[in-house]
């Protein structure tokens, strides 16, 4: 009894012992797993290769493997990769086999597999993974190969209001080198030429061309616009090896018009990849960078598909599909002719300008100049380009028409406006105001409102017509700061405008109040720590054309959007005639300011606007920008501001008045 005691005591320690060594190897076996799955979740295929047993290593060299997992992992675009255990590890024969699945993003949507076994087998005391080709996918067997069909979706275009694409997708061309031909003879001669004509360095070609191993191999040496007239400069290109080959491209139609404007678009950088998580881009992704195509880059953007499926012999095995999305087009209000003719206006001047249409709110022109042609960042930048931006200290580089800036004697609409409302203005009132100068009281110290005609008695017509700043800081005083700063958040100031393009915010002050005596003064007539955009200003003045409403201003229009009002009576309907009257006398009367604003058969009404930019009253070299605002006010069609920077000593607010009646002009005539 006590032998048979002990036999079963020894089967049973046997038992456990064995159980216990098979449990430990498969536990070690998962480990193994945990340090592949990491690997492979790093893509780190080459640490992958390390793990291997040596009977797979004969099967397959590392580059082979290296290659074969690269190749497949770019030409899928796998991202956001997951290995996840799914099931327990169990031993068969002498080896431990564990399900696990894998879910990664591709080129043709997200990937579930479940159904992948990885084989842990001991060698030499160590564990290691026996690889074979359903390690990459489930269904792979030896001689399968991996085969992708990209199903490319098209960017959506940028449209003007009538249709005319001013981006989209199209053919942009190549042009590169055949070395096989090209360096047969004459090599430095063809390279001299060849810089010349393109306006590149002959150390960009020659980089190029040392870079390269194969004759035969085409070398790309800068992208061109198909209709780039350098291209018939290069005289018997193919018979020299130089070719021109196409490729997909975004074509911009608009020039520097619309730079600024419609942007460009770009490859992601490390920046954007980390900033658009989840969104489906890649490393050879392209992006919005800059204007519309950065700011609607989500509706614009396409969402590229693809087919991904083993090929074995003749045999298609289907992994995953996707089909392609088409971005959305955006029809913008912008008149293309206009925004071009606005643009022209400034040459070398620096500045922004807005059109809108009064009765509706459309923007029909964004210009912000100097500014570049999208283009440039399609195919190449000149060496003429890349000294002209140096020279202008990247000026293009600024988007102006959504900055803010100092409104200057613009501001005197609101003020009168403000003024009528609040019953401190009397049109035809004449107020006395002695000398070139004035101050509230003596509180103020030194500090004095200064004008430059000296007219003992000035009624509204007077005010504007000779911009006097002494009479609007009265205005200012007399309304006070609360009502003035209700009378100035009934044009916008103060709050972040509902518009289709990101704008700075038009404000009042620094903090949102007027607390000081001599802050409200500055600010009747337009100095202060007032800031407003050339849209706001445009806006405002736009009031006189429509009954004192302001439009919701519109920048992406389509069929089913309706004008709505964003302001109602931002200036009261019965005040509009008499302000009409004073902004008009300005251009109309013979000693108006601003005379040079004359159409032949249109009434214009408008003012223009000095804002100085200093650090005190005493700084005598501040800079100034200069203002224009006008519109047409028989059955209003356009409003237009100007702001031209830097324009003191130059002819001041005067320089923009010809450049915003000849808009204006136009835009009626045409």
């Amino acid at each position: 009894m006590n032998k048979r005691k002990l036999l079963l005591m020894v089967l049973i320690i046997l038992v456990v012992s064995i159980t216990t060594m098979g449990c430990s190897k498969v536990s070690k076996a998962e480990k193994v797993l945990d340090n592949y799955k990491e690997l492979w979740t790093k893509e780190d295929f080459k640490g992958m290769y390390g793990l291997l047993s040596q009977t797979s290593k004969d099967e397959i060299s590392e580059e082979e493997f290296l290659e074969r997992y690269n190749n497949i992992y770019s030409a899928i675009e796998a991202t956001n990769l997951v290995i996840e255990a799914n099931g327990k590890g169990e031993k068969v024969e002498k080896n431990i086999v564990i399900p696990f699945k894998v879910t990664m993003d591709t080129i043709a949507g997200k990937i579930e597999l479940p159904d992948f076994k990885i084989n842990i087998v001991e060698e030499e005391k160590e564990l290691k993974v026996q690889w074979n080709e359903n390690l990459i996918f489930p269904a792979m067997v030896t001689g399968d190969k991996i085969r992708v069909i990209d199903d490319l979706g098209s960017r959506g275009k940028i449209l003007d209001r009538d249709g005319k694409a001013v981006a989209e997708d199209g053919k942009i061309s190549v042009l590169g080198i055949h070395p096989a031909v090209f360096n047969q003879e004459n090599k430095e001669e063809k390279i001299k030429n060849m810089a010349k004509i393109l306006d590149i360095s002959e150390e960009t070609i020659t980089t190029k061309l040392d870079a390269n191993t194969n004759p035969e191999h085409f070398v790309e040496i800068v992208n061109i616009a198909k209709d780039d007239s350098k291209i018939s400069k290069l005289a018997n290109r193919e018979a020299s090896g130089i070719l021109i080959q196409n490729k997909d491209g975004r074509v911009y139609t608009g020039g520097a018009a619309f730079g600024r404007l419609v942007g460009y678009i770009g490859h992601v950088t490390e920046e954007d990849l980390a900033n658009n998580v989840d969104k489906g881009y890649t490393q050879t992704s392209l992006i919005g960078k800059a204007g519309l195509e950065q700011v609607y880059e989500e509706s614009l953007r396409a969402k590229n598909g693809g087919e991904i499926y083993i090929a074995r012999g003749e045999e298609k095995i289907a992994i995953a599909k996707k089909a392609a999305k088409n971005g959305t087009d955006i029809k913008l209000s912008i008149d293309s002719a206009l925004q071009s003719w606005v643009y022209s206006e400034f040459k070398e001047e620096k500045g922004a300008a807005t059109a809108v249409n009064p009765k509706t709110g459309e923007v029909l022109a964004l210009v912000s100049a100097p500014s570049y042609d999208s283009n440039i960042f399609q195919t190449y930048v000149t060496k003429e380009q890349n000294a002209l931006w140096e020279k202008n200290n990247h000026a293009d580089e600024i988007n102006r028409f959504n900055k803010t800036y100092s409104p200057g004697s613009t501001m005197k609409l609101l003020t009168s406006a403000i003024g009528l409302e609040n019953g401190v203005l009397k049109p035809e009132d004449k107020r006395p105001i002695e000398g070139m100068s004035w101050q509230k009281d003596s509180t103020w110290g030194d500090f004095k409102v200064t004008r430059i005609h000296d007219t003992p008695a000035v009624n509204l017509i007077d005010a504007v017509k000779y911009s006097d700043n002494i009479y609007y800081a009265q205005i200012a005083s007399e309304v006070g700061s609360e009502k003035f700063i209700d009378g100035a958040k009934k044009f916008g100031f103060g709050e972040k405008l509902e518009f289709e393009y990101p704008m700075e915010e038009s404000s009042i002050s620094n903090d949102g109040t007027i607390n000081r005596d001599i802050l409200l003064a500055d600010s009747g007539y337009g100095q202060g720590e007032l800031m407003v955009t050339p849209l706001n200003v445009a806006l405002a003045y736009s009031a006189l054309g429509n009954a004192g409403n302001i439009m919701q201003p519109r920048l992406v229009i389509s069929e089913n959007s309706e004008a709505k009002v964003w302001r109602e009576k931002a200036i009261l309907p019965e005040n509009v005639p008499v302000l009409i009257k004073s902004f008009s006398a300005l251009i109309n009367d013979e000693d108006g300011t601003s005379t040079l604003a004359r159409i032949p058969g249109i009434n214009i009404a408008g003012k223009t606007g000095t804002a100085e930019i200093k650090k005190s009253q005493e700084d005598k070299d501040g800079k100034e920008n200069g203002w224009f605002v006008a519109l047409n006010t028989d059955d209003s069609k356009i409003a237009v501001s100007m702001i031209l920077e830097d324009v003191k000593g130059r002819g001041g607010s005067q320089l923009p008045i010809p450049k915003v009646k000849n808009i204006i002009e136009y835009y009626m005539k045409r």
